[in-house]
């Protein structure tokens, strides 16, 4: 395991990493600079090549995506989705605070590549100083010259502006985000059609999460080889992974994507705490599938916890040790769902909290025989059954749980 050197958090830990002058001195601003003598149409193609996918859940390929916007179209719109609500994940808090300049230059070349002239911020409501630091890092680059009109003497003219959410995890899905900055209720839309179609007051928008964003001005200063030379064959470049609960040294851990999860846990991470063993980890998130320690050598990577039986999703990592009550796991994580639900559709606004229901009568000791049987029958009707994928996100954690550690769930109804 050789040692990386870190390069979306190269400056995280600088003294004044968020500001303008600590962000110069290190390169800054320098691919804007280049981007902006590059064709629009090199830069899409130049993000292609180097294999980037979103960052924020899905994975999609962030070039096509960009391909997508109609090339006529006389407005169009970037997004920036900061609302990071997905339990154990806190990567994109950690580069807003300290270096939301490297995500506003990604940004700034996101727009001049698709031909959009507005781009919006949308943050999370919780998420006070990155606000205060988005806002800052905004007003820095428009008295620089980095936004506002003909910016570097260009000809290309961007504005861009900070919203705040009220803190709701259903507006970190992309059309209930646009919703919400619209100024309506955060709820999911009917696709087709697709944002890069109709988004924003019905005009094609491209939605970008901020890590993703972050990569932007590398993989343009660098070149699309050096990206795409970096992880595996489907799943290329960087990417931080959030390791939480029962490690030694919990964090942030940037690294190349298909780092096996052991050196994840164990090399980075410090291992688990007092030395106990492993009984299961969530890989990307609190809405992908529980994995356990017999699958700790899997590659970090898109493909390869798709063919472990889980996603990469964040690549939040929660560890959880052997003295773990996965009955009370599932409580807590299905208790987050059923708050967070918009109640858009009945599957997961009832569903859900009958499964919650079940899970806080098995953790009180009151449950039946029949009520595990319940709990997969409510939670596989679930699956695939909702408007939006926060429904098949609540219950992934419950089928693997009740694939895994059944045997806990009937402990609880023979002993009470």
């Amino acid at each position: 395991m050789g040692a990386w050197q870190p390069v979306l958090l190269a400056n995280v830990n600088r003294p004044n990493s968020e500001k303008i002058g600590t962000y110069l001195s290190h390169g800054g601003y320098e691919a804007l600079r280049k981007a902006l003598r590059m064709p629009p149409e090199d830069i899409i193609a130049e993000v292609k090549a180097s294999g980037l996918r979103g960052r924020g859940g899905a994975g999609f390929p962030t070039g096509v995506k960009w391909g997508f916007l109609p090339k006529d179209a006389p407005v169009k719109y970037l997004a920036i989705n900061t609302d990071e609500g997905e339990p154990g994940t806190f990567k994109d808090r950690l580069i807003v605070e300290r270096d939301p300049h490297s995500i506003l230059e990604g940004v700034i070349i996101a727009a001049y590549a698709v031909g959009a002239h507005r781009a919006f911020v949308y943050i999370r409501g919780e998420f006070f100083l990155g606000v205060k630091r988005w806002i800052k890092a905004i007003s820095d680059a428009y008295q620089h010259g980095f936004l506002g009109p003909n910016i570097l003497n260009s000809g290309f003219d961007l504005d861009v502006s900070v919203h705040r959410g009220a803190g709701a995890y259903i507006c970190g899905e992309e059309t209930a985000m646009l919703e919400s900055l619209e100024g309506k209720r955060g709820v999911p839309r009917k696709k087709p059609p697709y944002p890069a179609q109709k988004g924003m007051w019905g005009k094609p928008t491209i939605v970008q999460n901020v890590e993703t964003l972050a990569n932007i001005p590398h993989i343009i200063k660098r070149g699309a080889a050096w990206h795409a030379g970096i992880g595996t064959e489907k799943s290329k470049g960087i990417k931080i992974f959030c390791v939480s609960g029962h490690v030694n040294r919990p964090g942030n851990y940037e690294l190349p994507l298909g780092t096996p999860l052991r050196d994840v846990i164990y090399g980075y991470a410090g291992g688990v705490r007092m030395g106990r063993g492993i009984k299961a980890i969530i890989p990307g998130g609190a809405s992908t599938p529980l994995i356990t320690a017999d699958k700790i050598a899997t590659p970090m990577a898109f493909e390869t916890l798709q063919a472990a039986g889980t996603a990469l999703g964040t690549g939040a990592v929660v560890v959880m040790d052997e003295t773990t009550d996965m009955v009370e796991v599932l409580r807590r994580i299905t208790r987050f769902f059923v708050h967070e639900s918009c109640g858009n559709c009945l599957p997961c606004r009832v569903g859900g909290h009958d499964m919650l229901e079940i899970l806080e009568r098995l953790t009180a000791g009151k449950g039946g025989r029949t009520d595990i049987e319940e709990l997969e029958y409510l939670a596989k009707g679930i699956y695939g059954q909702t408007f939006c994928p926060m429904g098949t996100g609540m219950v992934e954690p419950v089928l693997s749980a009740l694939r895994l550690f059944r045997s806990e769930f009937e402990q609880r109804v023979m002993h009470k």
